[in-house]
């Protein structure tokens, strides 16, 4: 082969490899199901060529393990979980700060939450917590329907809710912030006292009560209600309600990790994940949370939260490092220690 040749040969193989190593690999955590990471980790992929190396975990064993990286982060991308989960790790400097060039066309619930968190993450979809049941299990039961956070209380639900646990679920935290936010402290703190009898579990995730109600191995549960709405349309007997007093929400969030070793790769998905397509993905797979982007596909099964009673949520005051922490700190010494 002559010199020229081989030139030709190298630059032609140059030119074959550099999109292969321009792809490259994105690490991300994923907070929501399994099901939804998995769908939109391969549509990622399938249209960039970037491979997704993607783990799912619940919110509070994410933001543990990307404290546990800090020095040395082995993640790039977060997706999911509530925003205070974000705004801890914000405040902590464990994320980095993004603005996309897609953010223009999002509901300004998913912008506001950007500028809390010093542009450190974005809003990715909503949804309200609710009351959840079997309604098989409660006919069964001879047990009466709730309609509210008091009815909760009944000594008829003894042993028969399950919750899930705020060290380690995001949506446990929500549920805990939210009473707070619409008794106070003490009173949210008193209430969760005088419900523990009916409670029969605390899980490790907040899908696992939804889960246990579905199977019919608990009569009630908290829970958000895009988690319902998935367990409806498997075709589980499960009926829902908002609380009549009030509720609260959560603003489920997007970041890059400080530090992250992909960040071309990070900042290419978090621009692909805010636009209609991506967000179109979720109720495909049977996700129904209400999406972030103004131009997202409608889609009945997915709630209107403008009809809900909804509190006044405060994402900055309760995504604080250290009042999250006391809030945690309180319910393992206030509910967590108490006899079962």
């Amino acid at each position: 082969m002559t010199p020229k040749t081989l030139a030709a040969a190298a630059a032609i193989s140059l030119a074959l490899a550099t999109p292969a190593a321009a792809q490259g690999t994105v690490n991300m955590l994923c907070a929501p199901a399994a099901d939804w990471c998995e769908a939109i980790a391969a549509g990622f992929q399938r249209e960039t060529g970037i491979r997704v190396a993607m783990a799912r975990k619940s919110a509070g064993e994410i933001l543990a393990q990307i404290r546990a990286e800090a020095q040395n982060p082995r993640t790039d991308i977060w997706f999911g979980a509530s925003a205070e989960t974000h705004i801890s790790a914000a405040e902590a400097n464990l994320l980095q700060p993004y603005t996309s060039p897609n953010m223009a066309g999002l509901h300004d619930w998913a912008v506001r939450v950007h500028a809390m968190a010093g542009e450190r993450c974005v809003g990715v979809s909503s949804g309200a917590i609710g009351l959840a049941w079997n309604r098989e299990l409660m006919t069964r039961k001879n047990l009466p329907l709730p309609r509210s956070w008091a009815d909760m209380l009944n000594p008829a639900y003894r042993g028969e809710v399950q919750l899930p646990n705020p060290n380690s679920s995001g949506t446990a935290y929500t549920i805990i912030a939210g009473l707070v936010q619409l008794w106070d402290e003490d009173r949210a703190f008193a209430y969760l006292r005088q419900l523990h009898p009916n409670v029969n579990a605390y899980t490790r995730s907040g899908a696992a009560p939804m889960q246990a109600v579905s199977r019919g191995e608990t009569a009630l549960a908290v829970s958000f209600n895009m988690e319902v709405t998935s367990m409806q349309q498997a075709g589980f007997p499960i009926d829902f309600v908002f609380p009549t007093e009030g509720t609260s929400y959560e603003v489920a969030c997007m970041s890059i990790i400080r530090g992250a070793r992909n960040l071309a790769q990070a900042r290419r998905f978090y621009d692909w994940y805010l636009t209609p397509a991506a967000m179109d993905i979720g109720p495909r797979v049977n996700q129904f949370h209400t999406p972030a982007h103004r131009e997202a596909a409608p889609d009945a099964r997915i709630a209107d939260l403008t009809k809900v009673n909804l509190i006044n949520y405060d994402f900055a005051a309760f995504g604080n490092a250290s009042t999250r922490r006391r809030l945690l700190e309180r319910w393992d010494r206030e509910i967590g220690s108490l006899p079962r």
